[in-house]
């Protein structure tokens, strides 16, 4: 798969499962994040989440979208906790749905994290193995 068939696979997506680690044990839910332009994943995560606490234990990340094709896109990154104000902003502008849990992007339960992308493999039923994409 190219870099701009990933892109949209991710976009159409919409919602990918985020794993994190809590002691030895994986822990995955559906997350609705952002793909910024230059390759950095944003979501925004509730202060009181354990997704929080993970991170901040180990940063190490991935999230998987799959499309209604079965198409799929795993992204292994490094996760962290961040206050940058154009970056919630972004956020809050590209996903409505946070509406529903915060104010606004200064509410102090929202949570930004930011993934850089350290690697992403793209797969399509039709293929036999994954293709390396560089979403950066």
């Amino acid at each position: 798969m190219t870099k701009d068939e990933v892109i949209d696979l991710i976009r159409d997506a919409g919602f990918g499962f985020l794993a994190t680690v809590d002691g030895s044990q994986p822990k995955v839910r559906p997350m609705m994040p952002y793909l910024t332009e230059d390759g950095m994943l944003l979501l925004a995560l509730l202060g009181h989440s354990r997704t929080v606490a993970q991170v901040k234990k180990n940063p190490l990340v991935e999230i998987c979208f799959v499309d209604r094709k079965m198409a799929f896109c795993r992204i292994a990154g490094t996760a962290k906790i961040s206050e940058n104000p154009e970056n919630k902003e972004t956020v809050w502008n590209n996903i409505p749905m946070l509406r529903q849990y915060f104010s606004s992007p200064q509410d102090s339960n929202f949570v930004l994290l930011e993934i850089g992308i350290n690697s992403a493999e793209a797969m399509t039923p039709q293929q036999k193995t994954p293709d390396i994409v560089n979403l950066k």
